[in-house]
């Protein structure tokens, strides 16, 4: 298994700065009414779209899926008790595009929730994780 190390350094004021092992430094801000920065539940929706994205523009092009255009949603849903987790999660993918076969992105979705999404395999056992999908025929596209 791969180890990897992330350093989060308080920055006083309530910020920390966080150097995930890419060493890209990002500001966490924990004062949520300041919001002048994401807090640590947030990068959970967002590590949780950029994860099945990921996997999901990359399987596509496999499929040779003519995909001009996508976007992911990430709305979670928090327990009312302390520790507040994530009961349940909803990725919605909105793609656009040619020709794109509904069945490939099912298959691609399925595929990146069970097998690839480190993310999504990670907070399974605690959160529900539920994912839909649109499409949008492109009619500029190939045109």
């Amino acid at each position: 298994m791969k180890d990897t190390k992330a350093t989060i350094q308080y920055a006083g004021d309530d910020y920390f700065v966080a150097v995930p092992p890419s060493g890209h430094a990002l500001t966490i801000d924990i004062k949520g009414e300041r919001s002048n920065g994401a807090g640590p539940m947030e990068l959970l929706l967002v590590a949780l779209g950029a994860c099945t994205a990921a996997d999901i523009i990359s399987i596509l092009r496999k499929m040779r899926e003519q995909v001009t255009a996508y976007r992911v949603e990430v709305r979670g849903e928090a327990r009312e008790e302390y520790p507040k987790s994530f009961r349940k999660m909803e990725v919605r993918h909105l793609l656009r595009g040619r020709g794109i076969k509904s069945e490939n992105v099912a298959k691609a979705i399925e595929l990146s929730m069970t097998k690839y999404c480190g993310v999504a395999a990670t907070l399974r056992p605690t959160a529900e994780i539920v994912s839909t999908f649109e499409i949008e025929e492109d009619q500029a596209a190939g045109a």
